[in-house]
């Protein structure tokens, strides 16, 4: 691959943080982005920065002519948010929300990106979903939701863009220890998890790296676990 350009959404903390210096690390050109890029905490050379809100539709419009100028040909979808509430609790204010940032806005991204790898007939488009979207949690129906659709969305885009050399697959992380889930993980979540441990953002990051590659140009379509063995099908 000649051209090593990705681009991570909420690449400023957390596990898109771990994949943005993951892809650093292996030698690529990463534009990051987020709401606000004095969020950012860290710097590096090959790391370029970008403000987007996914679920703002003249945000994603403005954000076209950054892509057209990275070129980028991996696509790493990664922000997303939580608005957690018992089902009848819920406010439809916050399902939209979820739903609007987590699917729509891959939805959005996507389409703005994949154009360029079509034209190179070469491309890797990574969802970084959740094992939420698989077995569910109570409090998350929104967001589960959102992930279940994030899959479906990765298995039948796959099947369109396969033909062209693009693949396209999700990555469901269990629970992993960034400050979104500190307080969170507790003792009998992690008894619950068979190696007995959350995982960490450079767990996700190094299967980032690999479906990056051209190793795992023969994967396509697939939602890849990344829980501990919380979850087995």
């Amino acid at each position: 691959m000649e051209n090593k350009k990705a681009i991570v959404t909420g690449g400023n903390r957390g596990i898109g943080k771990g994949i943005v210096l993951g892809l650093i690390e292996q030698g690529y050109t990463v534009l990051a982005t987020c709401r606000n890029i004095s969020n950012f905490d860290y710097s590096h050379a090959k790391l370029s920065l970008a403000n987007l809100d996914i679920s703002d539709a003249s945000s994603v419009e403005n954000f076209q002519k950054t892509v057209s100028e990275f070129e980028p040909n991996i696509l790493i979808n990664n922000a997303g948010i939580t608005k957690d509430n018992l089902f009848l609790r819920m406010s439809d204010e916050d399902w939209e929300n979820v739903i609007n940032t987590n699917l729509n806005g891959v939805f959005k991204i996507t389409k703005l990106v994949v154009k360029g790898m079509l034209k190179k007939r070469w491309g890797r488009i990574i969802n970084i979903s959740s094992v939420s979207g698989s077995m569910g949690n109570p409090g998350q129906t929104n967001y589960s939701a959102s992930k279940a659709g994030v899959d479906a969305l990765t298995r039948s885009l796959a099947k369109e863009l396969g033909s062209r050399n693009i693949t396209v697959n999700s990555i469901a992380p269990g629970f992993i220890e960034t400050d979104m889930t500190e307080g969170v993980i507790d003792q009998q979540i992690l008894d619950k998890i068979p190696l007995k441990r959350a995982g960490k953002p450079e767990d996700i990051a190094s299967l980032v790296n690999f479906l990056s590659s051209e190793e795992s140009n023969y994967i396509t379509g697939q939602t890849l676990v990344v829980d501990g063995g919380l979850f087995m099908k």
